[in-house]
């Protein structure tokens, strides 16, 4: 599992934004974004829950959380 800021930067990456890039199209502070992404701070459960809506994933994938098969119940 990533950490917080590793599975921001991913999921950030890999859908082709810039931290600007990214800040501009949610309306959230670059600062902000660049904070979580060095992992010296946490987004709120209401910027989270933004992210995950904006690229179309679960909170769980946002923040690179995964099950094994064997941990699903």
């Amino acid at each position: 599992m990533l950490n917080y800021g590793e599975a921001l930067k991913y999921q950030r990456e890999i859908n082709g934004y810039t931290q600007s890039a990214l800040a501009k199209a949610t309306g959230l502070k670059q600062q902000m974004i660049s904070w979580w992404e060095a992992g010296k701070g946490l987004p709120n459960i209401d910027f989270c829950v933004q992210l995950a809506d904006f690229y179309g994933i679960s909170l769980d994938e946002l923040v690179g959380r995964d099950f094994a098969p064997e941990q699903k119940k």
